[in-house]
C-alpha cells in the first residue's frame, strides 16, 4: 500500500487535523514513514536508516506470484522496529530477505546505502546478526561453547581464541543472564534457557542491527520478559538497531519504537505504536473486535470476540 493511501486511511480514520499533520510534519511535505527523504533519512525518525528494503517482491520456490510486495521498509538507526500481523501475512519472510536468507524476486535491500549485494559472508556477520526461529542442534555443546561459536565472523577456521574473542564472549554472557548456565549443555536447558543463550552467541558477534524472528514464542512469560529486557538493554544501552517479529502485538507496541502491521504479505499500516495500534488495526488485520486503551506503559488491549469469516 502506498504512502498515500495511508495517509488518506489515517483521515479517514482519525480526522482532517491529525491526518494533515501526519503528511506535512516533514520539511519535504512527504507523508510520515513512506520513505527516504531529501539527506536519506527514514521518514519519521531523526536517524538514517540502518537497513532499507526497496520495491520488494519476495517468493518461494513453487510460488508463482509473490508472497510478499513492499515498496518500501525501514529500520532507523538505533531503535527497535518490530513487525507484526496475523499468521502467513509475510513477517518472518519479509525479515529473512533483510538478513540476506532469502533472494527477492524483485527490488532491493541496503545496509548503511550499501546494497547487501556487496558485502562478503564474514563482513556482514560483523554488522548484522540474526536470530531465527529454527536453531541447529548444538549437541553436546555447553552454553559457553555455542556462544563461542558467535565469534566465527572474526576468525579463520584454524585461527586461535584471543583476548578480544573471550572479552566479546564476557559481555555476551553477561548482557543475556546466562552465566550460570554457561557449563550446562544446551540440549539439557529449558526452552527459556535456550533462547537467551542463543541470543547471547549473536551479541557475541557484536552485530550493529540485529533481527530476531519471532524471539519470545512458546516461552513462559518469565522468560519473554527476560528476552525482552535483553533487546531493550542492547537498543538503549549500546545503541544497537533492531528489528524483530512479534506475535503478541501489545508485546511490540510496549517495547517498539516503531510497528510495522502487514496484512496479506503487504504494509497495511506503519509509525509509532500509539498511531498504528487502534480498534481498526484489530478488526481489519486480526479479525477481532477489540477495544485499545493508551497509558503510560503504552496501549492495552481487550478482544472480546472474534470475526466470523
Amino acid at each position: 500500500m502506498t504512502g498515500l493511501a495511508l495517509t488518506l486511511r489515517r483521515l479517514l480514520r482519525n480526522g482532517a487535523a491529525e491526518a494533515t499533520r501526519a503528511a506535512t510534519d516533514r520539511p519535504d511535505g512527504l507523508p510520515r514513514w513512506d520513505g527516504v527523504d531529501r539527506e536519506g533519512d527514514a521518514a519519521g525518525s531523526d536517524e538514517p536508516s540502518r537497513l532499507i528494503g526497496e520495491d520488494l517482491e519476495l517468493g518461494y520456490p513453487g510460488t508463482e506470484e509473490p508472497v510478499v510486495e513492499v515498496d518500501r521498509l525501514d529500520l532507523p538507526a538505533g531503535e527497535v522496529t518490530a513487525l507484526v500481523g496475523p499468521n502467513g501475512s509475510g513477517k518472518s519472510t519479509l525479515l529473512k530477505a533483510l538478513a540476506r536468507q532469502l533472494e527477492p524476486d524483485a527490488g532491493d535491500v541496503y545496509l548503511d546505502g550499501s546494497d547487501l549485494e556487496t558485502f562478503g559472508n564474514k563482513a556482514f556477520a560483523r554488522r548484522v546478526g540474526l536470530l531465527s526461529q529454527e536453531h541447529e542442534s548444538p549437541g553436546s555443546l555447553s552454553a559457553e561453547e555455542l556462544v563461542y561459536y558467535g565469534r566465527y565472523p572474526y576468525r579463520g577456521f584454524f585461527d586461535a581464541v584471543d583476548d578480544a574473542d573471550r572479552a566479546a564472549v564476557e559481555r555476551a554472557i553477561d548482557l543475556a543472564g546466562v552465566d550460570h548456565l554457561r557449563d550446562e549443555p544446551v540440549g539439557d536447558l529449558s526452552g527459556g534457557q535456550k533462547q537467551l543463550v542463543w541470543i547471547a552467541m549473536i551479541l557475541a558477534q557484536e552485530p550493529e542491527v540485529l533481527l530476531l524472528d519471532e524471539p519470545t514464542t512458546y516461552l513462559d512469560l518469565h522468560h519473554q520478559l527476560r528476552v525482552m529486557e535483553v533487546v531493550e538493554t542492547l537498543n538503549e544501552e549500546r545503541g544497537v538497531t533492531v528489528g524483530v517479529v512479534l506475535h503478541d502485538i501489545a508485546q511490540a507496541a510496549r517495547h517498539a519504537d516503531n510497528l510495522v502491521a502487514l496484512e496479506d504479505g503487504s504494509v497495511y499500516d506503519w509509525g509509532p505504536p500509539d498511531e498504528v495500534v487502534t480498534d481498526d488495526l484489530l478488526e481489519e488485520v486480526f479479525g477481532v473486535v477489540a477495544t485499545v486503551g493508551y497509558g503510560e506503559n503504552g496501549p492495552t488491549i481487550m478482544p472480546h470476540r472474534p470475526i466470523e469469516e
